[in-house]
């Protein structure tokens, strides 16, 4: 605990102003020593806090309507302001101008009062600080008790600032009860700590919370942009949103971070600098490991991989920023306006809208599981580099099988094709066949053993490619639409099945030709990329057409209104109706074709509509 001199009265001297913040704003003067920014720039009013608009709103009105309480708690992440916060509380209740025009706690402060230099620099009498951290003892404690007796001074409060209080001990605590219940007139309680949990119910309960929130990535790189223009250092806007977001919501750490990279560039700050400062994988090759993913394409996403890891690239740094797309890919399907934050680069969240519209919710989440396993397996692994590989080998091969269930539904409805799909979904593009001799027992097998007639089925499907293997393969025939989209699925190229389900409208189609008509969504390259992919995947040319005519709908279309329409029959439906008419609110969300019930069943297999109100359905 700081028992510091007498208050100072504030100085003429302009250099010793705060502007912009506690401390010098500009470049730093000969003679004086440097101050870090996160000094440099300390709020010292409640105008200069970015992010916590909530507690200065809570503050000001407790002011204005003269409800103060003998105590507060302020918790919150590290560098987020809460002993700022403190200070800036002990300078309002405390403000005092020479004049004596000001006669109680305020919280506008437009210039230094009588106090206000002593308290922001930690060295008024009345204001008192104490570390919990390094004094722990129910000695500390009582130290506190004997003195909180006495008038201030010189102030208006007493001011007690305890930093980390949650390190106090137990009966440090239990000391503390009594006078933080009853305390006198003339003195007030602040305290701060990142474990909130780790406080007391019994201490809570005398304090008013405060949660400091952290600050988004956005205010954070409005507030670094401002502070670069004080410093005269130029920087670019990507590089500011690399800093805020590797903050992590903390205005210490981003200005720490900010004061770095100004060292690191010494010149302009730019984003392929910070990146290199902080270890960090060039975004936009993050961006086009997770395409290759996407499609399949375990050959294009080792080699994105290895270019990565020999320019320095820590693996499990682009394990997790691969992660972080995933996450901001999803959080842009569900809340599309979340693209709209300028803290991400424009080519980050234009490619993430596209994302978002082709890929669905399953293949999404089950690469984020199978990224936050891994990511834990390369940390563990003696060799991250190789753990990485298999990891990017395990999201390809198995985001975008289907789960058990629709396996055996495919099977069930589709059999042979639907068995030979499922064995297709089971290799990405460019991954080897099996060799012929590991299969060459599988038939004595399967005639030893007795298989039902779709088992049989998909393994003859599985095993007859292998045994051709040598030869070379007849080229596939393509004769209608709907057999082009399923081709685009067993090759496992989902953003091209997306594409055509919901950007291409079928004009006419013959093997080898296609003339379509695209929608404003679709992509420029998609007509080269689809030209090419054909003539790989069924092994002879196609000519791709882009016609003026209109077209038939999009697949996609096509399925919204077969949807509307069974929704409706199923609306008007009087058993639905007296549902419906029963469950104010509730409405039809699904309607799925009942599994034909056995032949001793009085049940007729009629379409079955599900109904829902809130979570019940």
């Amino acid at each position: 605990m700081t028992d510091a001199g007498a208050p100072s009265m504030p100085s003429t001297d302009p250099d010793s102003v705060p502007q912009g913040g506690f401390g010098l704003a500009g470049e730093p003067q000969a003679g004086k020593p440097y101050r870090v920014l996160a000094r440099k720039y300390r709020p010292s009013s409640f105008d200069d806090l970015i992010g916590q608009d909530a507690v200065v709103r809570t503050v000001s009105n407790a002011f204005e309507t003269g409800r103060i309480p003998q105590a507060w708690i302020l918790t919150g992440v590290r560098g987020v302001g809460k002993t700022t916060t403190a200070r800036i509380l002990a300078r309002a209740l405390n403000y005092e101008l020479p004049d004596g025009s000001v006669k109680g706690p305020t919280i506008h402060m437009p210039m230094l009062g009588v106090h206000c230099q002593a308290i922001m620099e930690s060295r008024h009498m009345d204001v008192l600080e104490m570390d919990a951290a390094s004094h722990t003892g129910v000695d500390d404690v009582r130290q506190i008790n004997d003195s909180v007796r006495y008038a201030p001074a010189s102030a208006r409060y007493k001011v007690y600032i305890i930093d980390e209080v949650h390190m106090l001990s137990t009966a440090a605590f239990n000391a503390f009860l009594k006078t933080l219940e009853e305390p006198p007139e003339h003195a007030k309680f602040v305290f701060a700590t990142t474990e909130i949990r780790k406080v007391p119910v019994t201490v809570l309960s005398r304090c008013q919370r405060f949660d400091l929130r952290r600050v988004d990535a956005d205010v954070l790189m409005g507030h670094l942009a401002n502070i670069a223009a004080k410093e005269n250092v130029d920087a670019e806007p990507e590089a500011l949103g690399i800093i805020a977001r590797a903050a992590e919501g903390s205005v210490r750490d981003s200005l720490s971070l900010f004061d770095q990279a100004i060292a690191h560039a010494a010149g302009t700050v730019r984003a392929d600098a910070v990146r290199q400062m902080l270890g960090l994988a060039d975004r936009t090759r993050v961006i086009d490991l997770f395409d290759s993913l996407a499609r399949g394409d375990i050959a294009s996403a080792f080699r994105e991989f290895r270019e990565q890891y020999d320019t320095g690239a820590d693996p499990i740094v682009v394990l997790s920023d691969l992660a972080e797309f995933v996450n901001f890919v999803t959080r842009v399907k569900i809340v599309p306006a979340t693209a709209d934050n300028v803290a991400f680069a424009e080519t980050e969240r234009l490619r993430a809208r596209d994302f978002a519209a082709k890929l669905s919710m399953r293949v999404l989440s089950r690469m984020w599981q199978m990224l936050l396993k891994g990511i834990a397996e390369a940390q563990a692994a003696t060799r991250p580099a190789a753990a990485a590989e298999m990891v990017l080998v395990r999201i390809a091969y198995v985001a975008d099988m289907p789960t058990p269930d629709e396996a055996i539904r495919m099977i069930e409805q589709n059999g042979r094709g639907a068995a030979a799909a499922i064995a297709g979904n089971a290799a990405p593009r460019g991954a080897p066949a099996f060799p012929a001799s590991s299969m060459q027992s599988s038939p004595a097998r399967a005639a030893s053993v007795p298989r039902s007639g779709a088992e049989a089925s998909a393994r003859s499907q599985m095993i007859a490619p292998v045994s051709d293997a040598q030869s070379a393969p007849a080229a596939l025939k393509i004769s209608s639409f709907p057999e082009l989209v399923a081709l685009a699925g067993e090759k496992r190229d989902l953003l091209t099945k997306a594409a055509l389900e919901a950007d291409v409208r079928l004009v006419r189609i013959e093997d080898g030709r296609l003339e379509v008509a695209l929608e404003r969504s679709a992509s420029r390259m998609l007509i080269n990329d689809l030209s090419r992919k054909l003539e790989q995947w069924t092994g002879r040319r196609w000519t791709v057409i882009v016609s003026n005519e209109a077209g038939q709908a999009t697949l996609r279309s096509q399925n919204q209104v077969q949807k509307d329409q069974r929704e409706r029959a199923a609306e008007s439906d009087p058993r639905v109706q007296e549902v419906l008419a029963r469950f104010p609110g509730a409405k039809v969300v699904e309607v799925r074709k009942l599994a034909p019930e056995p032949p001793e069943s009085d049940a007729s297999g009629e379409d079955l509509a599900e109904s829902s109100d809130g979570d019940d359905q």
